[in-house]
């Protein structure tokens, strides 16, 4: 009978994962993919006109509290093909990982 992956197990596996990435330039690659994505597809200029809208409307400026109000929109408005693209090429890696 196999054991159940822990939580601990799991988070393990995550950061030895997120180190190779890391140390193969991997993690940059996927980066600088995942933004050019997003910038071709307008989601960068929509955020930096939501702060900038949200910003002009603020009595005090406040990084802190702008950041909290972006975020979430940024996360939710993320394109579908971005996070499908970003997603197949880290899961491209991982397979490549597990096969060696």
């Amino acid at each position: 009978m196999s054991k159940p992956t822990s939580t601990l197990d799991t988070d393990d596996l995550y950061a030895q994962l997120h180190r190779r990435m890391i140390e193969s330039g991997e993690w940059d690659r996927i980066r600088r993919l995942m933004s050019s994505k997003l910038s071709e597809h307008g989601w960068v200029d929509e955020m930096r006109h939501r702060a900038k809208e949200r910003a002009r409307s603020m009595d005090t400026l406040s990084f802190r509290v702008l950041l909290e109000e972006i975020s979430l929109p940024a996360r939710d408005g993320v394109p579908v093909v971005v996070k499908r693209d970003v997603m197949n090429v880290i899961g491209q890696y991982v397979k490549g990982q597990f096969e060696k």
